[in-house]
């Protein structure tokens, strides 16, 4: 059997106290918006003193910055398989259905990070993975694309890699936006998001490649 130290214990509970901070939060921010939500709210939710909070995080801007980091590398680690994928255009096809998946389990995850009109500030790129491509998802796609033009993929129209890759990230956007916002609306006789996705972005595939 094996013991914990006294301050093996108090990490422990310190990281699972932090991380119960992290899911209320999240939760908050995505169904009452940034600003609507104060650290005494997320407090009252977890039960816990807003000192407590404070413990964790100076204010509730440096907990958006670690709730952004903490997302942002949930989404990194979900896409990973497909960026190993050495063909670009497959790589594109895996990385979008990835992307999508991720987003359909994690709705408040996804909501945070890319439906809230809370932008990044430059000065915390880094922090927040930009520029690394372990964890910087557009990063990934820019390089794909730059990959396939170079590899004349890609019909000779299409020598913009910025453009291409935001074009697709909306693409699969839509699908997630709307599968999380309104899936399940009588008004529509849904078809499954996996056969959404995977049509849209096939679509978007052949509608640029050479």
């Amino acid at each position: 059997m094996v013991f914990m130290s006294i301050s093996e214990r108090r990490e422990r509970d310190r990281l699972k106290v932090r991380a119960k901070i992290l899911d209320a939060a999240r939760d908050l921010f995505a169904a009452e918006g940034y600003d609507a939500v104060t650290m005494r709210r997320i407090a009252e939710v977890i039960e816990y003193s807003a000192t407590t909070i404070y413990l964790h995080f100076k204010d509730k801007e440096a907990l958006i910055r670690e709730l952004c980091r903490v997302d942002m590398m949930c989404l990194a680690q979900a896409i990973q398989s497909a960026a190993a994928e050495p063909e670009p255009l497959e790589r594109l096809r895996k990385t979008g259905m990835a992307y999508v998946a991720f987003g359909v389990e994690y709705p408040n995850h996804y909501r945070l990070m890319f439906m809230s009109n809370r932008l990044n500030e430059e000065e915390q790129l880094a922090e927040l993975g930009h520029g690394n491509p372990e964890t910087d998802g557009y990063l990934l796609l820019l390089n794909t694309f730059d990959e396939a033009i170079a590899g004349k993929l890609l019909a000779p129209e299409f020598t913009d890699p910025h453009l291409l890759a935001q074009a697709f990230w909306a693409s699969t956007h839509g699908v997630v936006a709307i599968h999380i916002n309104l899936y399940g609306d009588p008004w529509i006789e849904w078809r499954s998001v996996e056969e959404t996705a995977e049509m849209t972005i096939k679509a978007m595939i052949r509608g640029v490649k050479r």
